[in-house]
């Protein structure tokens, strides 16, 4: 099956000028369409920005093996919704590769990568982890929202080999202290190991489930105006 990305929701800028983009990815199973009105609802309206455009890209559907391989908009496979098995790595790879072709678009478009910031909710959230601390070290930011990674990730073995000990995008790590779909414990390994191979940032617990709330998008707006400041 092509790892193609669906055309992006794109969010504009608020401004008369785009100086930067904020890259966010769904959740398994969702769309760009259905996460960016779920950022406004949650927000209140309030996630936007004078100088940067967000994009909401699309996952292919593919056939998901948590669900009985039914076919779902995910990022990519895996056996199950767990840290405690090895990645799809066929898949993962693929979709990186797909999500770096759109992040070229926005540079030849005249945004450097050091004024781009990737992250994402939930399987999203692991994705940006992978496109960023693999492929893309040089962006502004890395974000998480509710999200794990597997142990054993191809992101640790490969930060942990990393010959260039130039300083890594900080990360912005949210959980919900109720989430029983990605349990608070799998995100506080997932920040301590990632933190143990040279990254720097933040986890801070909210008091809620698997979801998206206010308080904590106002937190991550605030956060990327100061990765990415109005020029």
């Amino acid at each position: 099956m092509a790892a193609s990305v669906l055309y992006p929701r794109i969010v504009k800028q608020t401004g008369p000028v785009c100086s930067a983009v904020v890259l966010f990815l769904h959740g398994s199973g969702d769309t760009g369409e259905g996460v960016s009105d779920w950022v406004k609802m949650a927000s209140k309206g309030e996630f936007h920005f004078p100088h940067a455009k967000v994009l909401y890209p699309t996952a292919p559907a593919r056939p998901y093996t948590p669900m009985g391989g039914a076919m779902s908009n995910v990022w990519f496979d895996r056996m199950q919704i767990s840290p405690n098995v090895p990645e799809h790595a066929q898949s993962v790879e693929a979709m990186c590769a797909s999500l770096s072709a759109l992040i070229q678009q926005e540079v030849s478009s005249g945004i450097p990568k050091s004024r781009i910031v990737i992250g994402g909710f939930s399987m999203g959230g692991a994705m940006a982890l992978h496109l960023s601390y693999r492929f893309h070290r040089d962006v502004a930011g890395v974000f998480a929202l509710s999200s794990f990674l597997n142990n054993g990730s191809a992101v640790f073995k490969e930060l942990e080999a990393r010959p260039d000990l130039s300083p890594l995008p900080p990360l912005f790590y949210c959980q919900g202290e109720k989430d029983d779909l990605a349990l608070p414990v799998w995100a506080e390994n997932t920040f301590t190991q990632l933190s143990s191979v040279g990254v720097q940032g933040t986890l801070t617990k909210y008091p809620i489930h698997h979801e998206l709330n206010k308080t904590e998008l106002l937190s991550l707006k605030s956060w990327i105006n100061e990765r990415i400041p109005e020029s």
